[in-house]
């Protein structure tokens, strides 16, 4: 049996991200719906923007320079923890890591 995965979005309360974290998370259940076992919106402070998947960090504003595009972030979800799913029109736009 699989494990669900926890997604975490770390979100910079100071600089006003909520509603960037909170349309990520959106875009995320939308997609993966009950294949996630939770997403979870963690304030923080300091310019943090960090998804992670069970605690495995997918994405750092401050490494991956800038926020990602929804695509993007499903991409690497489903590369975690569904590598066998199909994302549909999404992934027609894969490009190189």
């Amino acid at each position: 049996m699989q494990k669900t995965p926890i997604i975490t979005i770390n979100y910079c309360s100071q600089c006003h991200w909520l509603l960037r974290a909170s349309w990520m998370a959106q875009e995320l259940l939308s997609t993966f719906s009950t294949d996630l076992a939770a997403v979870t919106l963690i304030p923080g402070t300091g310019g943090v923007y960090v998804i992670t998947i069970d605690g495995e960090v997918i994405w750092d504003r401050k490494i991956h320079g800038g926020f990602p595009d929804a695509a993007e972030i499903k991409r690497r979800v489903r590369d975690h923890s569904f590598p066998e799913r199909p994302l549909g029109h999404t992934d027609t736009t894969r490009h190189p890591e």
